[in-house]
């Protein structure tokens, strides 16, 4: 396992298609994610600081595993399989320890607001990361430059589905 670090959520073009980009703690790979508008939305929300009048889902499942006293330990960007990304969520309670399987996109949500570590395997990364050379890259200057200027409202759907 390979500890990540989450550099924030876009949406690519042309596609309109809202994306979560990991960074390789201690090197040069990135793991990008593609995930749905309302998991981006909440990802930015936690990541902006925002608090909303009543709880979101991702809100939500924070409170529920405060309140049982279960503590989320990681989430784990497990698997690539048919081009669909599989997590988990390492738990604990009591000392007893459980794993609950995720969309690697709701992991990172309850990750960002619990300020727990986010890990991928090393297969995953082998098999869908992408090398950035160096901090000097233009697309990663890009990057944060549309990180300092994304807002939740970025994220909401044009129009109906196809």
């Amino acid at each position: 396992m390979i500890e990540m670090q989450l550099e924030g959520v876009r949406v690519e073009l042309p596609t309109n298609q809202p994306i979560v980009l990991l960074r390789e703690r201690d090197g040069e790979r990135y793991l990008p994610i593609w995930i749905g508008a309302s998991e981006a939305a909440a990802i930015a929300l936690s990541l902006q600081g925002v608090q909303t009048p009543r709880p979101m889902t991702h809100d939500l499942m924070k409170n529920i595993l405060e309140d049982l006293s279960v503590a989320v330990q990681k989430i784990v960007v497990t698997e690539l399989r048919d081009s669909t990304f599989y997590a988990t969520i390492e738990l604990q309670r009591n000392g007893d320890h459980y794993e609950v399987s995720s969309r690697p996109s709701d992991a990172i949500a309850l990750a960002v607001r619990l300020a727990v570590p986010i890990f991928a395997s090393e297969d995953v990364l082998d098999e869908a990361s992408i090398l950035i050379p160096g901090e000097e890259d233009e697309e990663v200057e890009k990057f944060r430059e549309f990180l300092d200027q994304v807002t939740p409202e970025d994220f909401k759907p044009e129009g109906p589905p196809d």
